[in-house]
């Protein structure tokens, strides 16, 4: 029973029990897609349907992370067959678990306004954009957002954490940003701004049918 009630997993050379980020991240990226798509319906399509079993799946994916093990997440036995011959990533499942038990909570909250009492608010609208981009910085630049939180809570040193930013050190010289390239990205941000003034009408203009592929299908 222990071996299935337990969080994380023992690795030897590391002291405490560990994760692999990679599968996680790959689990982070297949929710935020989820939900993102089930948030389009809702704006574009008015249909909440989607988003209810969106928000089902993920309570039920993190209950299961908490409560029982990470290694019997639906979510996450997908994640690890998608990164299963990259080499794996170890962090701490300390501050992973902390994490998701925030997870936990907004998830429980959307299921108990958007499933149950069926209805939606500002409320359900903020918390579902915070699940969005707890999700994207964790898929997209493996930045796990509630683990920031873990040691206002708990004392003592955060272990192994994802590109070990947990320990001070000074970058090395691929790592380090000159002003030429952050006036480079300034530069690239004007850009764009010039050209959504200059260009908008022209962008606006519907695009026709090329080959009257589409055109010729419609009846007529």
């Amino acid at each position: 029973m222990n071996n299935i009630i337990q969080f994380g997993e023992n690795v030897k050379g590391y002291n405490i029990r560990v994760l692999n980020e990679r599968e996680i991240r790959a689990s982070a990226g297949i929710l935020f897609l989820a939900t993102f798509i089930s948030l389009m319906f809702i704006i574009f399509k008015n249909n909440f349907l989607p988003v209810k079993y969106v928000i089902t799946v993920f309570l039920a994916d993190f209950i299961i992370r908490v409560f029982v093990n990470p290694k019997f997440s639906p979510t996450l036995i997908i994640g690890r067959l998608i990164v299963a011959n990259q080499v794996p990533e170890y962090v701490g499942a300390r501050q992973k678990k902390f994490a998701w038990i925030i997870g936990v909570v907004l998830s429980a909250t959307m299921f108990i306004f958007i499933v149950i009492v069926n209805s939606y608010s500002p409320v359900t609208g903020i918390i579902c954009l915070i699940c969005l981009v707890f999700l994207f910085f964790e898929s997209a630049f493996g930045i796990c957002l509630g683990c920031k939180f873990y040691p206002l809570f708990f004392k003592g040193k955060t272990q192994y954490c994802p590109g070990e930013v947990c320990d001070l050190r000074s970058k090395q010289d691929i790592q380090k940003t000159t002003m030429i390239q952050l006036v480079i990205v300034f530069a690239f941000t004007a850009f764009i701004f010039l050209a959504s003034w200059l260009f908008n009408d022209y962008y606006s203009k519907k695009p026709h049918d090329l080959f009257g592929i589409f055109n010729s299908s419609k009846p007529k």
